[in-house]
């Protein structure tokens, strides 16, 4: 099986969906600003190098605990937002496409099903608590996701906008880093040998 990989926040996505999605939901829920002193601990944990990525994530992701109708929201959200979808992947997309991403994937299902991607591989995140099912799907946990998923599979590409996602770029046979909408081989961009 050959398989084309794709980052998704920042890659295919015009941003950062987990903080568009936060910021939807505040603006309708206002009252999710009383977690804001221990996200930004947590924040201020994680820059220092004191907790992981996922430790800090699991306390942001404390709102959803306190918002009802989430999946009406979710689809609202994405009735606003599917429009930042990066035209350069609609114009190239592929049945044999599959979003890996760090993001949650009750977040990233309505937008993966309406693109048609034949799978998604991210965080696994509770929707009703906040609570991370899965370590961070991030750096070397891509790769072990997607070797579990599809042992025998063949990324020929993998497409991302940060260098984080080396591991996954390693893994497959060719790498490319997006930055806008225009798209570079990853070790160029990353020796800047592009202009």
């Amino acid at each position: 099986m050959k398989l084309i990989a794709y980052d998704f926040d920042g890659t295919i996505y015009d941003g950062d969906s987990s903080v568009d999605f936060y910021i939807f939901c505040l603006i309708r829920r206002p009252y999710i600003i009383i977690l804001w002193p221990i996200q930004a601990l947590f924040a201020l944990l994680y820059v220092l190098n004191f907790i992981d990525k996922t430790k800090m994530k699991r306390v942001f992701f404390l709102y959803l605990k306190t918002i009802g109708k989430k999946e009406e929201l979710l689809k609202k959200f994405w009735d606003k937002n599917y429009k930042k979808i990066k035209q350069w992947y609609l114009d190239k997309k592929h049945d044999k496409d599959i979003i890996i991403s760090a993001s949650p994937e009750f977040l990233l299902e309505l937008p993966c099903k309406k693109l048609k991607v034949k799978d998604l591989i991210a965080s696994e995140v509770d929707i009703k608590t906040g609570k991370f099912l899965s370590k961070n799907c991030h750096g070397t946990q891509k790769v072990y996701r997607i070797k579990s998923k599809y042992p025998k599979a063949i990324v020929e590409e993998m497409y991302t906008d940060s260098k984080v996602d080396k591991p996954m770029i390693d893994y497959a046979k060719k790498g490319f880093m997006v930055k806008k909408n225009k798209i570079y081989d990853f070790y160029d961009f990353i020796y800047r040998k592009v202009k």
